[in-house]
């Protein structure tokens, strides 16, 4: 019984391993969709649109996107980590990807488990902004109104377990200073409202930001890398700012549901990053402030481990809740 339950088991192993090369030889034939777990505007939808059609004409097949916001991503990303494993589906994730599991009660998906990672994109530290008009020259002069204003100052982010909105508490209860979180629905209208002066200070990727700064409707405050970042040399850190702080970047990811072929991830993987390098799309992610990192499946996973990791630490030390 225990070598025909060996020789079955072997035999298994081989139909699916067969089953799954059969299907990468197959794919792609259809349609693939691109979830995008945020509204149109941001610097997640912006990748998406940039390597539509390089990953199209790579691959063959229409590359259709599909923005499917709220929850911080998390809506989205549940949706594909339910997809069928057959390399139709797949998500482009932002830095809030590795907060939720520590924000959101309940999610219908295991964010570790129940997708498989392609590939770490790229990476961008976070700019923290005000409107050109507004009496901020510095983020230190943010802290200081913070003490003696009414109600505090208030900070706009892209949304609830945002990097930024982590960054932002931290600070605010490090230094015991009161600064009032305001989530927006993604990077566009975030910026919109930026620019119009809605809110006292945007923070968000450098991705997100630069190109309103270079146009003079957003003036930078400091940015959150540990290094003053090269598109803003101007731009002091926020520790050379006397605030202690660490440092942070906002990073893009893909993934696809969990189960997914092998030779099919490694096929969307290479694809994926001959895009991403395409001479029409590398030098506006570069212009806008992405760092490219391109990483492997396997490098990804572990730095997606990483970051859930510590994220759920400070959401922890600093009781953040969805609400804040």
């Amino acid at each position: 019984m225990r070598t025909f339950l060996a020789r079955a088991l072997a035999a298994l192993t081989m139909a699916l391993a067969a089953f799954g090369a059969n299907a990468a030889d197959a794919w792609p034939n259809r349609p693939i969709k691109l979830v995008v777990p945020f509204p149109p505007g941001g610097t997640t939808d912006q990748i998406a649109r940039y390597v539509q059609k390089p990953l199209t004409d790579e691959l063959g097949v229409p590359i259709v996107i599909e923005n499917r916001g709220g929850g911080s991503g998390s809506i989205g990303a549940a949706m594909v980590a339910h997809a069928p494993a057959d390399g139709y589906t797949f998500l482009l994730v932002f830095d809030t990807h590795g907060v939720n599991p520590s924000i959101i009660p309940n999610m219908p998906f295991d964010t570790l488990h129940d997708l498989d990672p392609i590939m770490l994109i790229g990476t961008s530290p976070m700019v923290i902004t005000a409107y050109p008009d507004s009496p901020y020259k510095t983020f230190r002069d943010v802290l200081d109104a913070a003490k003696t204003r009414k109600g505090g100052v208030s900070f706009g982010t892209i949304g609830a377990g945002s990097l930024a909105h982590l960054y932002m508490t931290q600070v605010s209860n490090q230094m015991g200073i009161p600064l009032t979180h305001v989530p927006y629905r993604g990077g566009g209208p975030l910026v919109t409202d930026a620019i119009a002066g809605h809110v006292h200070v945007a923070i968000a990727s450098a991705a997100l930001l630069i190109p309103s700064i270079k146009a003079g409707k957003l003036r930078p405050l400091a940015v959150t890398s540990s290094e003053r970042f090269p598109l803003l040399p101007n731009v002091p850190t926020v520790t050379e700012q006397g605030i202690p702080a660490a440092a942070s970047s906002s990073w893009w990811g893909l993934l696809a549901p969990a189960h997914t072929p092998r030779p099919i991830i490694e096929k969307m993987h290479a694809a994926f990053a001959k895009a991403l390098r395409d001479p029409a799309v590398a030098p506006k992610l570069e212009d806008q402030g992405v760092v490219m990192r391109i990483s492997s499946p396997e490098e990804f996973g572990t730095f997606l481990a990483n970051e859930v990791q510590r994220w759920a630490k400070v959401v922890k030390e600093n009781h953040i809740a969805v609400g804040q």
